[in-house]
């Protein structure tokens, strides 16, 4: 289905009567499948997975990771401010702080096994890559209907979850670091974090009108590129030229 068509419905046949109604964030995935198949296929990817990705390809990641993280937060902030329930505004300040708080800390952690100082990760330049999908996610959160900013979001988390399930289906690479990285996306937790978020945009575009649905579309399928584009970022050791 193209990219910005409302999802529709399917019918399957196991038994007289028998309907199953397909989940918006499937058909979101469906959508989306060459990009993400593409990203479990990256050699930045790959290379965690087997252990010979380069360390300085590595460090890159993080120092961008860390600058990504930041505005990430201010997403999250964005998210709970205009939470359609307090339900939703409670989940999402809960995840800014454990973002600001944790996620961020435990990155210093590793920046700093790595021989990365803090003044270094705050005074590392954004990549043209992670300025670009940070701008995105900002101004979706701060101007797009709040349907649209949930499903800009979920790429990050639902396909960090599968990045790291998958590599933690095979062997465990001997670098510390890189072991640490797929423990972190593989955990449990994550996973979990992932599947609520996959039922808020399931929960939100049920609701929705088709323009609304195809706003959704599109705003998962960038977020989608710029996850893909990340990787590439890293890999490719991107910086401006001057």
């Amino acid at each position: 289905m193209a990219p910005g068509r409302p999802a529709r419905a399917c019918v399957l046949g196991h038994g007289p009567g028998r309907r199953v109604t397909e989940r918006f964030t499937d058909h979101l995935r469906s959508a989306a499948g060459r990009v993400w198949d593409a990203q479990l296929s990256h050699p930045f990817v790959r290379g965690i997975g087997d252990g010979t990705l380069a360390r300085p390809r590595f460090e890159h990641w993080v120092r961008q990771d860390y600058r990504f993280l930041i505005e990430y937060c201010r997403l999250f902030a964005l998210a709970a401010a205009r939470s359609p329930d307090l339900a939703t505004l409670i989940r999402f300040a809960e995840l800014l702080r454990a973002t600001a708080v944790t996620e961020m800390s435990l990155h210093r952690e590793v920046a700093a096994g790595l021989g990365i100082s803090e003044a270094e990760l705050e005074r590392e330049p954004m990549a043209p890559t992670t300025q670009a999908y940070t701008d995105f996610l900002v101004r979706t959160a701060a101007a797009c209907d709040f349907a649209e900013l949930a499903a800009a979001l979920l790429p990050c988390m639902w396909g960090y979850s599968e990045v790291g399930l998958a590599l933690a289906r095979g062997p465990r690479p001997a670098q510390p670091w890189l072991a640490a990285w797929i423990d972190s996306y593989a955990d449990t937790s994550f996973a979990q974090l992932a599947a609520w978020c996959r039922e808020l945009v399931d929960r939100l575009a049920a609701s929705a009108s088709e323009a609304t649905r195809g706003s959704m579309e599109a705003a998962f399928m960038t977020s989608s590129r710029y996850e893909l584009a990340f990787w590439e970022m890293a890999w490719r050791l991107e910086r401006w030229p001057i």
